[in-house]
C-alpha cells in the first residue's frame, strides 16, 4: 500500500466519532452531487482493495466498543466512507480533480491530510 493510503486511513479513521459523523453527513450530501460517479473510478485491484479494506476494518475495530454520537456503534457505519476516500487516495492520478475533491474535502475540512492529486509516493508494507 502506498504511504499516502496508509497516512490516510489511519488519519481518517482516528477522528472522534463526532466529527466522522459530521463527516459522512457531508460525504452522503456530496454523494447525490457527483459523489457516486466519482466513488465509481476509484476502481483498485482485488489485492489493494483488500489492503484498504482490511487496514480500515482493523483500524475501526480498535474502537469497537466505543459508541458513535447517535449511540449505534460507528464502524460499520463509517467504514465504507472510509474506505472509498481511501480508494480515491490510492488511485488519484486517475481520478479528475471534482471526482478527487468531492470525495476528500469532507476529510480536508475537518483535518485530515489529503495528498496532492497529482503527487505520487512509496508503497510500504503493512501488516
Amino acid at each position: 500500500m502506498e504511504l499516502a493510503t496508509a497516512r490516510f486511513i489511519e488519519a481518517a479513521t482516528a477522528l472522534p466519532a463526532g466529527v466522522l459523523a459530521a463527516v459522512r453527513e457531508e460525504s452522503l450530501a456530496r454523494w447525490r452531487r457527483g459523489g457516486r460517479e466519482a466513488s465509481r473510478a476509484t476502481r483498485v485491484s482485488a489485492s489493494e482493495n483488500s489492503a484498504i479494506e482490511h487496514a480500515v476494518r482493523s483500524a475501526l475495530l480498535r474502537r469497537g466498543s466505543e459508541p458513535g454520537p447517535d449511540g449505534a456503534m460507528f464502524p460499520s457505519d463509517v467504514k465504507p466512507l472510509c474506505a472509498i476516500a481511501a480508494r480515491a487516495v490510492c488511485k488519484r492520478a486517475k481520478l479528475t480533480e471534482e471526482q478527487y475533491r468531492v470525495l476528500l474535502d469532507p476529510f480536508a475540512a475537518v483535518g485530515v491530510a489529503v495528498p496532492d492529486r497529482d503527487a505520487a509516493g512509496p508503497a510500504v508494507d503493512l501488516p
